[in-house]
């Protein structure tokens, strides 16, 4: 079942004697020895220096709304790289473009571009802080908003004694002013009464920061009573929602997240699918507060609206509001769920399914986690232990069971029938193993 590696094992070594962990990003280093490079991707598949070729459900993340290398997007992206690149000055298109997305989120009543969703984040609490007077911020545990200070932080409740009040908020790495830290506020997701106290007792609170479907937490999915009631608790203390929708936007649905439950955000942020796989963001709300905007808030950037980039998301956001593009995706995602679960039901191993079909969250147990401070006591075990069995079979999915599945247009019968029968098969060799460790584990699975 294993794979041959040894061409990225032989760059893997190379690389690292110019790039801290051999890649450009942490996320991308899985271990000296498995750490794989790519060759090139077309559609939902990708092949590696070594011409191992994958079904890919990480999708750069979720980017890949469309497949790679999409003909369509990539023939637009042809057109604006003829329009010359940045000018520190700005094109017809942006308009175009921010037209076409306050009419597909009715929340983003102005819009600014940014280049990651990192910095359409930064933006935001920017923008907030400046709106509201106010600099602090709440995050619901578990949600992920990018890299950089003010959000770097987390509930440890892995490593947390139930017996204390709280879990400990800790920085998420070294070389995190530790002055920030009173500024960060945790909130459980689907808990009201504790965001209210919050509110309450955090006066300097200016914001409130959510993923209402975790993309960095297997998909844990807020409810739609729980955003109508955080909703209106911002509105009693005067505090701005702010909706990441880096992941969920333009993916769950043509307005994304807030469509789907029915709701506004004040701000909200967007990238990923944006511009299916271009490097571009946007960052959108209430025309109020983001006019602020060059009156009082800088907002900026050398490479902002490039004109490849933005041509891209013009067009991708063309198909996926004009097209049936999103109803097959989710259609496709749902046949991944009902396949997954006929091979782990027929083996009586409880599994549960999160989020949306789009980006599906997978959990081994029969109901799944409502919180961060749930999925912490969730068994992972199995799905850490299956994944590279999945990968050695030609599925790529992310090693780390908080990330979900993303699926593309580009997936197709070929792709699904191939993920089913090697996870059949990555399932049948999980039992085995555990087995052999952890005969009672195995049984109880």
């Amino acid at each position: 079942m294993q794979r041959k590696l040894s061409r990225s094992n032989q760059h893997f070594k190379k690389a690292i004697t110019k790039l801290p962990l051999g890649v450009t990003s942490n996320f991308r280093y899985w271990g000296d020895d498995r750490t794989i490079y790519v060759r090139n991707a077309r559609g939902g598949r990708l092949w590696d220096i070594d011409d191992n070729e994958y079904i890919d459900y990480r999708m750069g993340y979720g980017p890949g709304i469309l497949g790679y290398a999409d003909p369509r997007v990539d023939e637009a992206a042809r057109e604006g790289q003829e329009i010359g690149g940045v000018f520190a000055l700005s094109t017809e298109r942006e308009f175009e473009v921010a037209e076409r997305i306050s009419r597909m989120v009715p929340a983003a009543e102005l819009v600014r571009f940014s280049n990651s969703g990192t910095e359409a984040v930064m933006a935001a609490l920017r923008l907030a802080r400046a709106y509201t007077g106010k600099d602090a911020h709440i995050i619901v545990e578990g949600g992920y908003h990018g890299i950089f200070d003010s959000v770097l932080w987390y509930v440890d409740v892995e490593e947390w004694d139930q017996m204390s009040k709280e879990p400990p908020v800790e920085a998420e790495c070294d070389g995190i002013p530790r002055v920030l830290k009173p500024l960060t506020h945790f909130t459980p997701l689907n808990d009201a009464n504790y965001l209210e106290d919050l509110l309450k007792t955090h006066p300097d609170v200016g914001s409130f920061l959510i993923e209402p479907i975790m993309g960095n937490c297997c998909s844990i999915t807020a409810t739609a009573e729980y955003l109508r009631d955080a909703r209106a608790l911002c509105e009693q203390y005067g505090v701005v929602m702010i909706v990441d929708e880096v992941k969920t936007g333009f993916r769950v649905a043509r307005g994304g997240v807030q469509e789907l439950f029915d709701f506004k955000a004040d701000l909200c942020t967007f990238a990923k699918a944006l511009g299916n796989g271009y490097p571009i963001s946007a960052l959108g709300g209430r025309e109020d507060i983001m006019r602020i905007i060059g009156d009082r808030v800088i907002h900026g950037g050398t490479y902002t609206c490039h004109s490849v980039s933005l041509a891209a998301a013009n067009k991708t956001l063309e198909i996926l509001e004009e097209t049936d593009a999103l109803e097959s995706i989710a259609g496709y995602g749902q046949q991944l769920r009902d396949g997954l679960g006929e091979i782990l039901t027929s083996r009586e191993i409880p599994h549960c399914f999160v989020g949306h079909p789009a980006m599906s969250g997978l959990f081994f147990s029969d109901t799944p986690p409502s919180n961060y401070r749930d999925w912490v006591d969730t068994d992972y075990t199995f799905y850490d232990t299956m994944a590279p069995f999945l990968h050695d079979l030609g599925v790529l999915c992310e090693p780390d069971s908080r990330e979900p599945w993303f699926v593309c247009e580009a997936h197709d019968q070929a792709c699904l029938e191939h993920t089913l029968k090697a996870f059949e098969q990555a399932v049948d060799h999980t039992i085995e193993l555990l087995e052999e460790k952890e005969p009672q584990r195995a049984q109880a699975h």
